[in-house]
């Protein structure tokens, strides 16, 4: 028998327990070995949960008991999910864990600590929710060299880009509709702003080319910006919007970023609706490869987690080398350098003028219009591919004109 402690009750945790009570058997037959929840660490009370008898509010009762060999961390956040994880690894128990927070900013270090143990840091969960993505990267396309990972990663602002698709709902009426049922949380701001999938872009790459990917130092950009007329506009020329995470080599340097891009309707993400995710990954030797599920949600999440134990049990005496390394190396390409093309709305009294200075900056544009009464007084184009601090200085000067008022969208545009 497998003696665990779950650190937190909520959505994920109360999950986890479900999965184990429910499919016991099952996972017992898998693993050859019961698994039984010792404690759970809660601050709340729940004293109509049939589990209130594992309840504890002291970390020590899990972290000092020699007989829990894996704890489950599904806390969240940074502290005190960080200092209770690294003292779990150094007294030589396992940790399985959906802390997204936690692994893109510690992940170098606990993992190590880890190895070092011969014991396992696993996090499935922290990046697709229910879809497996970590595993399959590390062992089943490891004879692949990947170049390129591109992925719809939150749920919540694909679930809101698909009303506005969809239903013409404004950004304002779709969030609101997604925190009606559930989809978004009453401070959104970690979803809509690109901050969640930030983090799990950063989590993949650290993954795949080895080295910690800092998500801090990496471009994110939400969706908060986009309007129906942006999403008229794409509809017009064939494409849709996705808020992306993208990861790609570039030489000896990684480039990554988040941010909504308009990718063509034939694009293997245009599909991925409502609040599903989707992950591409570009591998030498298997081509293309595509993950696709629900990226959150309760049993979704809890489902990732078990599997983890469940790996864990069956390796129990062994490290499964997920590993990357914190290194001071500048490989993270800068920004500003990464190429890219725009689709950019001018709000301006002189159409004439603007376009005619939009050609002498960029060469022929590929100018686009819609039948709209907010478009009237507006000239929308798709700049070429062009370096990103190249395209910030033209448009800088665009900016400036005397006829233009403002600058509406600048939208990143996927041209393959």
């Amino acid at each position: 028998m497998v003696k665990i402690g779950i650190m937190g009750f909520g959505t994920v945790g109360s999950g986890v327990v479900e999965v184990i009570r429910k499919n016991a058997q099952s996972i017992s037959r898998k693993t050859g070995r019961s698994i039984d929840i010792k404690y759970i660490l809660d601050l709340r009370d729940f004293p109509d949960s049939p589990e209130r008898h594992l309840l504890t509010k002291n970390a020590d009762d899990i972290l000092n008991d020699d007989e829990i060999s894996i704890v489950v961390e599904v806390m969240g956040g940074i502290e005190p999910a960080y200092t209770y994880t690294k003292r779990a690894l150094m007294s030589g128990k396992h940790v399985v864990t959906s802390n997204k927070e936690l692994v893109a900013a510690y992940g170098a270090e606990l993992l190590a600590i880890a190895k070092e143990k011969n014991i396992n840091y696993l996090f499935e969960a922290s990046v697709g929710g229910g879809i497996p993505i970590i595993r399959p990267l590390n062992q089943c396309l490891a004879a692949n060299e990947i170049t390129e990972i591109v992925g719809i990663l939150n749920g919540t602002t694909n679930y809101i880009l698909t009303q506005m698709i969809k239903e013409g709902q404004s950004f304002e009426d779709a969030l609101k509709d997604a925190q009606a049922k559930g989809y978004a949380e009453r401070n959104p701001a970690a979803d809509i702003e690109g901050h969640d999938a930030c983090r799990k872009i950063a989590i993949l790459s650290s993954l795949v080319f080895g080295k910690q990917v800092d998500y801090s130092k990496l471009y994110t950009e939400g969706i908060t910006k986009i309007k129906l007329e942006d999403v008229e506009y794409a509809k017009k020329i064939g494409k849709v919007i996705k808020l992306l995470g993208i990861s790609k080599k570039i030489g000896d340097k990684v480039y990554a970023r988040v941010s909504p891009v308009m990718i063509s309707k034939d694009h293997p993400l245009a599909g991925v609706e409502d609040v599903f995710n989707g992950i591409l990954v570009k591998g030498d030797a298997i081509g293309d490869v595509m993950f696709y599920g629900r990226g959150a949600g309760k049993l979704p999440t809890a489902s990732a987690v078990v599997a983890d134990i469940i790996d864990i049990v069956r390796n129990i005496d062994r490290n499964n080398r997920f590993i990357w390394v914190k290194t001071d190396d500048e490989f993270i390409l800068d920004h500003a350098e990464a190429e890219t093309s725009y689709f950019v709305r001018v709000k301006t009294s002189e159409k004439a003028s603007v376009i005619n200075e939009v050609n002498k900056l960029f060469g022929s544009c590929n100018f686009i219009s819609i039948e709209s009464p907010a478009a009237a007084d507006e000239v929308a184009f798709i700049t070429p591919v062009r370096k990103e601090k190249e395209l910030q200085s033209a448009l800088e000067h665009i900016n400036h004109m005397n006829c233009v008022n403002s600058i509406y969208s600048i939208i990143r545009v996927d041209e393959e």
